[in-house]
């Protein structure tokens, strides 16, 4: 069994909105998603990531430490990352941040990791459900100028400041070896992420950035005061730092929607309707019919 290391684990996730429930009023009219009429959630794939990072950690040793950028409800993905067994969260927001696209998304997010200092390996789930792009992984690796493995499954061995990795593919699957510090996008057959703790829940219940601590105040009414409150959480290390545009070595014409060279033009919005079906016959006969008719109704051409 190898010896353990503090190897720095860093793990980028995001809140989503719940996909399953857009309305003609997800998009705003310039392009951008209105992410206040959708329910927020963990966006799955990066469950399957965090899950990964505590599983290296328990294996081999290490600190993880969380990231998300987004606005400052992402805290809770934060929250839900120590739950389930983070060491370090970290809020990136501000305004300025709004709109981007993949591209300056990945930027902002490979200034965060190095801000962070030394890293070993990065995970990521493979894709967010609200873009579905699969690329602000790879994007953030070549930033960082280190290797990366996408739809990785498992780690097989880390011998030697090396990985291996399997790879889940279409075709079947493959073995992939490369040096660290690294990057590695997670797929949703990687693992069964574990649920959050009921002993962290309660040790981070008043885990807060400052943003939340009026809510957290009105809710623990006992502390009277936001200073006695904010000195409750530095004591035990339950602040939650927030990280602004101001705390990144960056560009700010590369930030947001004016550092974005992609934007959404226009969405449709494609219903289904099954009013009436018809019976085919399973014969060669019966499925040139069925294309014939496809044909004259234009739906094949």
């Amino acid at each position: 069994m190898p010896s353990e290391q503090n190897y720095k684990l860093v793990v980028l996730v995001k809140q989503v909105p719940d996909t399953h429930n857009v309305t003609s009023d997800a998009m705003k009219e310039d392009g951008t998603m209105n992410r206040a009429v959708l329910p927020a959630i963990f966006n799955p794939e990066d469950l399957n990531a965090l899950e990964m990072a505590l599983a290296f950690k328990e294996r081999y040793g290490g600190e993880v430490t969380v990231l998300t950028m987004g606005p400052s409800k992402a805290a809770e993905v934060l929250r839900e990352s120590l739950y389930r067994g983070a060491d370090r969260v970290v809020l990136i927001t501000d305004r300025k941040f709004a709109g981007a696209d993949t591209l300056a998304t990945s930027y902002t997010l490979k200034s965060a990791v190095e801000k962070l200092g030394a890293f070993d390996v990065v995970f990521c789930g493979r894709q967010a459900i609200d873009g579905d792009t699969a690329q602000v992984g790879p994007q953030t690796a070549e930033k960082l100028g280190i290797p990366q493995i996408t739809y990785a499954e498992s780690i097989v061995e880390l011998s030697g400041g090396e990985i291996v990795v399997q790879r889940a593919l279409d075709r079947g699957m493959e073995m992939v070896k490369c040096s660290l510090p690294c990057l590695l996008t997670v797929v949703a057959s990687a693992n069964r992420p574990r649920p959050a703790s009921a002993r962290k829940r309660i040790e981070y219940k008043l885990a807060a950035t400052p943003f939340e601590y009026q809510d957290v105040l009105e809710k623990w009414p006992e502390f009277e005061t936001v200073e006695a409150l904010e000195a409750y959480l530095a004591e035990r290390s339950l602040q939650i730092p927030v990280w602004s545009a101001a705390d990144l070595d960056v560009e700010e014409d590369k930030l947001g929607l004016e550092g974005s060279p992609t934007q959404v033009y226009k969405i449709n919005f494609v219903v289904l309707e099954t009013r009436d079906s018809k019976e085919v016959s399973p014969t060669q006969e019966g499925v040139e019919t069925l294309v014939q008719e496809l044909v004259q109704e234009y739906v094949v051409g």
